[in-house]
């Protein structure tokens, strides 16, 4: 899968004239820069893009073009994607969890920036990674609140183990910083304010003064029509509280924004297979494709139908299952969709906010999952 060579209009123009039988996502690169330069605006601090969520090289090359100057990997292939795309960019290498290869592989692409939540994890830092001007982060957990599913249940130390592994990172010389997750999908401007607070008390019973926090990722793409994301407030929220907690001890602000920066820079077109006995649509994409989020953190209710012919279906909503393409049961989208009456084999089921975790997470079962990328000026419908 890659670009097309042609720059579209808008989706509904691909749809009327191409005719797709296979899925299609729409990528708009005005819309990741206007993320990116809203997050670079409005964040009190560093903006790096967690390239976990969505590894394009059209998405790393036009938030670079935007000025993201940060990229947190997660893996030895995340790493080598920004060194050959962004290869001045900051890296973070920050799933706490590393083999010693995995290290050594980092080491030797100079990255200087590491997380750890674990004693284990740290020995192994502190045995292959030079301490002079590499930073570790500590990173910690909290009961959680207001996010769709929970980061601390794999990853974070509890608060007094967090204590100790930052005052053993600043004993061993490294740069000492904290760093947390709020968990994903977070509506909820304030979650942050408790993290932050605690990470104070955690730097000042350790006797540590840190050079960075780490605020993580967490902010939300927008997934439903009612509920606008508040970027602005968010960051607001977070320079006040590290103000409040830290006093002139403030240390420097980072975030890892991964769903926040990709989420509205695609929108999905699945076509319709069939309208079983008026009950059941099935479309040519799924679980097992571009929609394996929505079964775990919820469906996108921002959705448009449009006929073959480009027009949009008005008919009445009614709630209708909805399945993918393939022969699993389990493939199958959450509760019933609000679709309209008229909606009928050969449409085009448009799904917005669909850049986060799909295109990487796409498989070939069945034989389906074949995914067509094509570039447009604008995602309206």
């Amino acid at each position: 899968m890659g670009l097309s060579k042609t720059i579209w209009s808008n989706p509904t123009e691909f749809l009327r004239v191409e005719q797709p039988e296979t899925p299609v996502l729409f990528f708009s690169p005005s819309a990741v820069q206007a993320a990116a330069r809203r997050f670079i605006d409005g964040f009190p601090g560093m903006v790096t893009y967690a390239v976990k969520s969505n590894p394009g090289e059209e998405m790393v090359e036009n938030l670079s073009a935007a000025g993201v100057r940060g990229y947190d990997c997660a893996s030895p292939f995340e790493i080598d994607l920004i060194r050959r795309l962004a290869p001045d960019a900051a890296i973070h290498y920050n799933n706490p969890v590393r083999s010693r290869s995995e290290i050594k592989h980092a080491v030797n692409r100079g990255v200087t920036s590491y997380s750890v939540d674990s004693r284990s994890e740290l020995a192994k830092l502190i045995e292959l990674v030079p301490a002079e001007g590499t930073e570790i982060s500590v990173r910690f957990k909290l009961p959680v609140a207001g996010a769709a599913y929970n980061f601390g249940a794999k990853f974070g130390a509890t608060v007094e183990l967090a204590t100790e592994l930052l005052r053993e990172v600043a004993a061993a010389g490294f740069v000492p910083s904290l760093t947390f997750h709020p968990g994903t999908q977070c509506t909820d401007p304030h979650a942050w304010e408790s993290y932050i607070r605690e990470a104070a008390v955690i730097a000042r019973r350790a006797g540590v003064t840190i050079a960075r926090l780490n605020v993580g990722g967490g902010f939300p793409s927008h997934r439903m029509s009612a509920i606008v994301p508040q970027l602005e407030e968010t960051f607001a929220v977070i320079g006040r509280a590290a103000t409040e907690a830290f006093g002139e001890d403030r240390p420097l602000l980072v975030c890892e924004p991964g769903r926040a920066l990709c989420g509205d820079a695609f929108t999905l077109a699945a076509r319709v297979k069939s309208v079983r006995d008026d009950t059941h649509v099935f479309l040519n994409d799924g679980v097992y494709g571009t929609m394996v989020e929505l079964p775990m953190i919820g469906v996108i209710d921002r959705i448009q139908v449009l006929a073959a012919d480009g027009t949009k279906r008005e008919g009445e909503a009614k709630p209708r299952i909805v399945f993918g393409p393939t022969c699993d049961s389990v493939d199958r989208l959450p509760g019933e969709i609000p679709l309209p009456e008229d909606i009928a084999e050969g449409d085009f089921v448009i799904w917005h906010g669909m850049g986060s975790y799909s295109v990487v997470t796409n498989s070939r079962f069945n034989g389906f999952g074949e995914l067509h990328l094509a570039t447009v000026l604008s995602l309206k419908i």
